[in-house]
C-alpha cells in the first residue's frame, strides 16, 4: 500500500521546521537531547550534531525525507534527462582534461594513417589523440554525444507528457518556463559542444549558423564578425565555444535543473486520477528510503545503457569527415536531430530576397531564422495564455487525461507533427537517396505539409479525443463489453455488459466541465450598451474554440446512471 502525504497549508506563527514562532530555530526537545548526550559520544554523532546546529539539517531532513511521490511510469521520463545530465557532466570533465580548444594549425602526425600530414587545427587533432590515443577517450566521447541525444529527447518527451496532461498549470508555471528554458540552452549547449571538434560535419554546421546570423537585417555583419574575431571562420570560435560548452551553459543548466526539483518538492508532485486521490493529499511512496532506492537503482540503468550504446553504436566519427575546410562540404551533413527544426524551415524556405537601397534582404534565410524563436516561445507562453482564457486561478494537481481536453491534445499533436515534418526536411538529401526519390518533389512535399500537417493531425486528433470521450460515457452508462452475446426468451439478442466498480467509474467521471468564458449581453438591464474591449472579444472567442460546443462529450450524471441501472434490463450481468 502506499503512503498519502496531506498538504495542511502553513499556519501563521509556525516556522519551516514546524516549531511554533517565527525565530525559533529548533523545539527545546532536540536541545534538552543534545544536552543529555553522554560525554562518551561518537565522533560521527557528535559531528552530526555540530552541523544540525548550524544548519539545521536535522529538521529539514525530518520535514522532506518522508515526502510521498506517486508511482507511474511516465514520471521515469524527467528523471532520464536527469540521469543523461550527471552523465553528461562526468563524462564532460573526462573529455575536459585532454580536449585543446586551439585553432592553431598543426600538421597531424598520429595513430590514425589515413590523415596524416594532413593541416588541421589542434582541436581537431586533440579529438582524435581522444579516439585512438587517451586510454578509454573513444568510449567516453560516444557516450558523452549519445546522453546528450537522450537528454534532449527525454526534455522533449518529458515536456510532451506535462504538456497533454495539464501538468503545468497553477502553482507550476514557472516550472514550466525552467524546463522550457533548459530545453532552448540544451539545443545551444549541443550546437556548441557538436561544434567543438573542428571536423568537416561539425564546421558546415558553423557555416550555416553564420548564414543565419548573416540574414539578420543591418546587424547581421557586425555579430558575425564580433562572434568569429573577423571573416569567417577564423581562429577564435573554437576557444570561444569552448569556455560556453563546458562552464557558462552547464552552469546555468545546473541551477534551473537544482531550482526545478526544489519547486517538485515544494508544490507536491502532480499524480493522475484515481480513487483516494485529491487536490490536497499525494498516494504513493516515501522519498526514503523507498523513492531513493528506486532512482538510485534506476541511474544505474540509464547510466549503463548510455555506456552500451556508446560501446557498440559509433557516432560522430570524425576521423571519416577530416578536418574542416570552408572550400569544402560534407556530403549528406545532418545535423543532429534536435537540430533537424531549425534546418528544414531554411532547407524548404524559397529562396526569396530583397534588394533595396543597395542592400539585400535575405528573406529565404531570415523568415526561417525567425520563426523558429517564435514557434518555441509560443510554447514557453501556451500556460499563460490558457489560465487566460480559461480564467482559472485555482491551484491543481490532479493530472487531466489528454481526450477530455481535445483542443490542448490536438495542438500538441498539430506541433508534434510540424516538428516530424521540418525533420524530414532537414535531411531531404538523405531521403533523396535512399529511397531513389526527386529531392524537388521531398522539397515540395514538405512546403506543403508544413501546412497541411499540422491541420489535418489536429482535426484526427480531436476527432479521436472526443470518440473516446463516447466510449467512456457509454461505458459508465451501459458497463464494459464482455464479447458474451445473449439470446432472450422473445428472441432478441444482447451483448452482456459488466458493471464498472466504483473505482473505474469515478476515474472515468472526475473530471470537471466549466463552461467557456462568455462576454454577456452586450446591454444591461437599463438599455445601456456595454463597453466590450477587444481584449474580452478575444478570449471569448478562444474560450470557445477551447471549451465550447463541439469539443467536449457531456459526461454522465448521476441521474443518467441511475435511471439506466435501476431496472430489470437484462443488460448488467
Amino acid at each position: 500500500m502506499g503512503a498519502r502525504e496531506i498538504d495542511s497549508g502553513r499556519t501563521a506563527g509556525t516556522s519551516a521546521n514546524g516549531a511554533p514562532g517565527s525565530g525559533t530555530a529548533r523545539t527545546s526537545g532536540d536541545t534538552a537531547v543534545r544536552a543529555r548526550r553522554a560525554p562518551g559520544t561518537g565522533k560521527g554523532e557528535r559531528l552530526a550534531d555540530w552541523a544540525d546546529g548550524r544548519l539545521g539539517i536535522y529538521s529539514l531532513a525530518k520535514a522532506n525525507m518522508r515526502k510521498v511521490f506517486p508511482d507511474h511510469w511516465s514520471f521515469m521520463l524527467g528523471e532520464v534527462c536527469l540521469y543523461s545530465f550527471l552523465v553528461l557532466i562526468l563524462t564532460g570533465v573526462y573529455l575536459t582534461l585532454f580536449f585543446e580548444p586551439s585553432g592553431v594549425e598543426v600538421v597531424y602526425h598520429g595513430s590514425y594513417g589515413p590523415l596524416n600530414g594532413i593541416v588541421m587545427t589542434r582541436a581537431y587533432e586533440s579529438t582524435l589523440d581522444i579516439s585512438f590515443d587517451v586510454r578509454g577517450g573513444l568510449l567516453i566521447r560516444q557516450i558523452h554525444h549519445w546522453a546528450a541525444l537522450v537528454f534532449l529527447a527525454g526534455m522533449l518527451v518529458h515536456m510532451m507528457r506535462v504538456f497533454f496532461t495539464g501538468a503545468f498549470r497553477k502553482p507550476r508555471e514557472v516550472n514550466w518556463l525552467f524546463g522550457w528554458t533548459l530545453l532552448m540552452l540544451g539545443l545551444i549547449t549541443g550546437l556548441t559542444g557538436y561544434s567543438l571538434p573542428d571536423d568537416l560535419l561539425s564546421g558546415t554546421g558553423v557555416r550555416f549558423a553564420d548564414g543565419a546570423i548573416l540574414s539578420i537585417p543591418v546587424v547581421g555583419t557586425y555579430l558575425s564578425f564580433f562572434l568569429f574575431g573577423g571573416e569567417f571562420p577564423g581562429h577564435d570560435i573554437i576557444p570561444r565555444f569552448f569556455p560556453i560548452h563546458v562552464l557558462l551553459l552547464p552552469g546555468i543548466m545546473l541551477g534551473l535543473v537544482v531550482a526545478h526539483l526544489i519547486l517538485v518538492f515544494y508544490h507536491k508532485h502532480t499524480q493522475y486520477p484515481g480513487p483516494g486521490k485529491n487536490q490536497r493529499s499525494v498516494v504513493g511512496m516515501p522519498f526514503m528510503p523507498v523513492y531513493m532506492a528506486k532512482a538510485g537503482g534506476f541511474f544505474f540503468l540509464v547510466f549503463g545503457v548510455l555506456a552500451v550504446m556508446g560501446a557498440i553504436a559509433t557516432i560522430n566519427p570524425v576521423w571519416a569527415f577530416g578536418p574542416y575546410r570552408p572550400d569544402l562540404v560534407t556530403t549528406g551533413a545532418q545535423p543532429d536531430w534536435y537540430l533537424g527544426f531549425s534546418e528544414g524551415l531554411i532547407r524548404v524556405m524559397p529562396g526569396w530576397e530583397i534588394n533595396a537601397f543597395g542592400h539585400t534582404l535575405q528573406l529565404g534565410v531570415l523568415i526561417p531564422f525567425s520563426l523558429f524563436p517564435l514557434i518555441m516561445a509560443a510554447i514557453a507562453a501556451y500556460p499563460f495564455v490558457e489560465a487566460w482564457v480559461t480564467g482559472d486561478r485555482r491551484e491543481h494537481h490532479i493530472l487531466d487525461r489528454p481526450r477530455n481536453v481535445p483542443t490542448r491534445t490536438a495542438l500538441g499533436v498539430a506541433w508534434l507533427t510540424l516538428y516530424a515534418v521540418l525533420l524530414v526536411g532537414g535531411g531531404n538529401d538523405l531521403w533523396a537517396t535512399h529511397f531513389h526519390l526527386s529531392i524537388n518533389a521531398i522539397t515540395w512535399f514538405v512546403r506543403v505539409a508544413v501546412f497541411a500537417g499540422p491541420a489535418l493531425a489536429y482535426v484526427v486528433t480531436k476527432r479521436i479525443c472526443l470518440g473516446l470521450q463516447r466510449a467512456d460515457r457509454d461505458e459508465v452508462l451501459h458497463g464494459r463489453e464482455t464479447g458474451t452475446i445473449k439470446m432472450l426468451p422473445h428472441g432478441e439478442y444482447i451483448e452482456v455488459h459488466q458493471p464498472l466498480t466504483p473505482a473505474r467509474r469515478f476515474t472515468l467521471t472526475q473530471h470537471e466541465q466549466a463552461p467557456p468564458y462568455e462576454v454577456g449581453p452586450l446591454v444591461d438591464a437599463n438599455g445601456v450598451a456595454r463597453r466590450v474591449g477587444p481584449a474580452a472579444r478575444l478570449r471569448a472567442r478562444l474560450a470557445r474554440a477551447l471549451y465550447g460546443p463541439g469539443t467536449r462529450i457531456p459526461k454522465p450524471t448521476a441521474e443518467e446512471h441511475r435511471a439506466l441501472t435501476s431496472g430489470e434490463d437484462g443488460h448488467h450481468h
